[in-house]
């Protein structure tokens, strides 16, 4: 049974205090998590292997020299995982990140209200929630129509795929629930609380522009 927004209430701040109002959760299929950090330009042998909490003190200990990430290896794909961090929305990231293969972000930051989403297969935007503009695509009269074109690089391909997921989105914004429907959707991945802090994650950091 396909789940429903409200299904995702307990990623709360009362459980996740540090970080269910500022995180980015990214899944990238078929590569490892040492695959993934050097695609980010990072060693393998330089990250250190963290709890969630370790990762989550970690990410604001370094706050202002870089943004930390902790990934960890979940069926065929590698889930990374960030505390107030937004690598997994940042487009110069995550397009050549995607290469050969397919790649779903989420992220929110409650300080700004801000909400992103994003479905990219092999440098190809197929489907995103944009801070201030909203979805690429929504049903109307009753098939997945393009909302808004993307200046480079959007595949024109409907994603017909996200219909059903996308009439049980209805008002909710992508952190009520909708976010987690669409990554599990297009990874087969179910985020549950147990995933998120039984995982022993592979953690390093990208230096942050100055």
């Amino acid at each position: 049974m396909m789940a429903a927004p409200d299904d995702y209430s307990w990623f709360s701040r009362e459980r996740f205090p540090e970080l269910a109002d500022a995180y980015c959760f990214t899944y990238v299929r078929g590569l490892t998590p040492e695959k993934l950090v050097a695609r980010l330009g990072v060693r393998a042998e330089d990250c250190s292997r963290m709890t969630l909490d370790e990762l989550i003190r970690y990410s604001y200990s370094s706050f202002d020299e870089q943004e930390a990430f902790g990934a960890v290896a979940v069926g065929d794909w590698v889930l990374l995982v960030e505390a107030n961090g937004g690598l997994g929305v940042t487009e110069e990231i995550i397009t050549p990140l995607s290469a050969g293969t397919r790649l779903v972000s989420q992220f929110y930051l409650e300080v700004k209200g801000m909400d992103y989403f994003h479905w990219i297969d092999d440098g190809k935007i197929r489907f995103e929630f944009l801070h201030q503009e909203g979805y690429s695509h929504w049903i109307e009269d009753g098939e997945i129509q393009l909302l808004f074109p993307h200046e480079d690089g959007y595949s024109e391909e409907m994603p017909d795929e996200l219909a059903e997921t996308m009439e049980r989105i209805g008002g909710a914004e992508p952190h009520e629930g909708p976010a987690f429907l669409l990554a599990e959707r297009l990874t087969g991945i179910t985020m549950t609380p147990q995933l998120l802090e039984d995982s022993t994650y592979l953690c390093g950091g990208v230096p942050r522009r100055r």
